[in-house]
């Protein structure tokens, strides 16, 4: 895994020396996602540069060194990522003539391209990538980003000059950058706590979309000309359900588990250490149970616990790896040790980003990171195989109350918001096992569920953590969204299918994946995810039917078949259990001071992105123990971390 930067400068007043200035200055910003080694290669008479930096994971020798020449001379690659399959296309392309200079995916995805051309290519490869590719003949260069948008790339025009890199930072390092907040995409991301893409926060600047190509051509340059789609997550998921997986139940089973375990076995080949993250649940115990199947050594596997009730899992890691028989390695972190990485943050994720989760996920990377240079993850799980409880309680709420006209909807959740107190209050006579954490909370939130005029409005009300973000950004208006033209969505019957394909194509590549990479990139650690980066598992399991996916109130059933034949039941079947930190009772500790000096009314007023008022009220709020705001907190809070850092 990678870091890759570079420019098009159009404005033919570059020398060779100065662009190699630019684009080492550039690479330099990154160098976290590749302390191994570094290279450039620029052509002045076409104004490109192209910069990379290596974390070598496959073919340490120098035959792996980017930016990497084709045989014949005409295109040159700076790529990061993993080809999975590149030993199989390796005897396809040896058997057409090729030959091959040294063992690394890079060489082989160059020879496939001259072979075969670009879409063709970048089809067959198994994997995740993002890469720049400059054609010398054709003078165009072109951007490529891997099927579910595990790798990052971002692009943009500043006046004559194209910028793309894996990281915001890299752009900034451009003297030409000089891009400007965007307002309207801070509504987005007070809504739903990361950008989504193609936005960025700054004007001009976007992410390229999964599955996408990208042409920058100099001699008919057009700023606005959108990426081509090789791969359509919706394609997928209409031929899924056109031609559904027609076995048994234990025809499917068996089928995910062949499927896996050649996924898993894929993701074991690499020239440096290899270990793997391990929670205790179901991705990431199936993950870790079939890398041990597959293994003559103990699997390392790596768990952080915390000392806080409601936020400790690693007793659930332990018990899986002493079933399996890793080498495992836990370390229980502090609260101070926690909070210390919050500084980070605004650097590590260039742009507002507000998945608290972020936390343990750099730290775990970081621990895994003193031991292996590749860890795998279970990533992807809950999307694939229906395992959010979000998906259960939609259908669930909607089948209960959606037959009600509207308007008794509306009275029914405003008796229920003015009444949430003492509804609450009553939780505490309930049985142990039955009483809600933040039962007042879950109220409100319930009593604005069910007000939602369509299915799908109620799925955007579960996952806005502001549901009115215009009326506390200022200067906003609602921008255009994936998911607001219908030619976007696929045909599904059902909720639980429709929630799926949303966070597929949205907070999966948009939040997960973001926090993934930089968490693990920011300690120069390679992530990889099997039950993503193979999109083979991604189309297989929209082929199945959603009754081998959720059963009641259980998901991922057929997930936890294939897991059961190597852990017992017992020790995995529990609550789903998130992946985070007490950011409540810190805002009101020890992160208070810090919390109030962002908040502050007067530092909000003067910077003019937000209304005091509204924040306010929700900071006292909060304060006072009347409800739990943290996660609309956050993302304020994230947003002034960045602005103080990057503003």
């Amino acid at each position: 895994m990678c870091g890759i930067t570079g420019f098009l400068d159009l404005s033919s007043s570059s020398s060779e020396q100065r662009l190699t200035a630019l684009a080492s200055q550039m690479a330099d910003r990154i160098v976290h996602r590749g302390p191994d080694d570094s290279g450039l290669w620029v052509d002045a008479g076409s104004g490109i540069a192209l910069a990379f930096r290596r974390l070598a994971i496959l073919d340490l020798s120098p035959t792996g060194h980017q930016p990497m020449l084709s045989e014949n001379g005409e295109y040159v690659i700076i790529f990061n990522g993993e080809i999975y399959n590149f030993s199989e296309l390796r005897d396809e392309l040896i058997a057409q003539g090729n030959t091959f200079r040294g063992h690394s995916d890079t060489e082989i995805m160059l020879a496939a391209i001259v072979s075969w051309g670009l879409e063709k290519a970048v089809r067959r490869f198994n994997g995740q990538f993002a890469f720049a590719l400059w054609h010398s003949r054709d003078r165009k260069l072109f951007l490529v980003r891997d099927r579910l948008g595990i790798k990052p790339l971002y692009y943009g025009w500043m006046g004559k000059t194209f910028l793309f890199g894996s990281e915001l930072k890299a752009l900034r390092a451009h003297p030409a950058f000089a891009a400007e907040v965007e307002r309207d995409v801070v509504n987005l991301y007070l809504r739903f706590g990361y950008i989504p893409a193609p936005y960025t926060i700054y004007k001009k600047i976007w992410k390229l979309q999964p599955g996408s190509i990208l042409t920058v051509d100099p001699e008919h340059c057009n700023p606005s000309l959108p990426p081509h789609s090789y791969w359509s997550a919706k394609a997928i998921v209409e031929e899924g359900q056109a031609v559904p997986f027609d076995g048994s139940e234990q025809d499917a089973v068996e089928a995910l588990d062949v499927l896996l375990r050649d996924s898993i076995a894929k993701r074991m080949i690499a020239d440096v250490p290899l270990g793997a993250f391990l929670s205790g649940g179901v991705d990431s115990s199936t993950v870790v149970a079939l890398m041990q199947a597959q293994s003559s050594q103990p699997v390392k596997t790596f768990t952080i616990g915390f000392h806080e009730a409601g936020f400790d899992e690693a007793a659930y890691g332990r018990a899986v790896a002493a079933h399996l028989g890793t080498e495992h390695t836990e370390l229980y972190v502090t609260p101070q040790e926690a909070r210390d990485v919050i500084p980070l943050l605004p650097s590590l994720y260039d742009e507002p980003f507000a998945d608290s989760s972020q936390i343990p996920t750099y730290l775990v990377s970081q621990l895994a990171r003193r031991h292996v240079t590749v860890s795998l993850s279970g990533d992807g799980g809950d999307e694939l195989f229906g395992g959010y409880n979000r998906y259960f309680w939609t259908r669930h709420i909607w089948n209960l109350l959606g037959w009600l006209p509207i308007s008794a909807r509306r009275c029914l959740g405003s008796l229920m918001t003015r009444s949430a107190g003492t509804l609450a209050s009553a939780n505490r006579f309930l049985l142990p096992r039955l009483r809600l954490s933040n039962p007042q909370d879950k109220i409100i939130k319930l009593a604005e569920v069910i007000q939602a005029p369509t299915l799908e409005q109620t799925y955007w009300d579960l996952v806005s953590l502001w549901k009115q973000p215009q009326t506390v950004a200022l200067q906003t208006s609602d921008s255009p969204l994936f998911f607001d033209q219908s030619s976007n969505w696929p045909k599904l019957d059902g909720a639980t299918h429709w929630m799926m394909f949303a966070d597929l194509v949205t907070y999966l590549p948009d939040d997960i994946l973001v926090k993934l990479d930089r968490a693990s990139m920011g300690v120069s650690l390679e992530g990889r995810v099997p039950f993503l980066d193979d999109h083979r598992v991604v189309e297989f399991a929209w082929r199945l039917p959603l009754n081998l996916k959720v059963r009641g109130r259980t998901g991922k059933w057929i997930l936890r078949q294939v897991l059961h034949r190597y852990v017992p039941k017992a020790m995995i079947e529990r609550p789903k259990m998130g992946f985070g930190v007490p950011i409540d009772s810190w805002l009101r500790g020890p992160l208070c001071e810090w919390a109030e000096e962002l908040l502050d009314k007067q530092r909000l007023a003067r910077e003019g992105f937000f209304d005091p008022l509204p924040i306010r009220q929700a900071w006292a709020e909060h304060l006072s123990g009347a409800r739990n705001l943290q996660y609309s907190l956050w993302t304020v809070l994230m947003f002034q971390s960045w602005l103080e850092t990057n503003g």
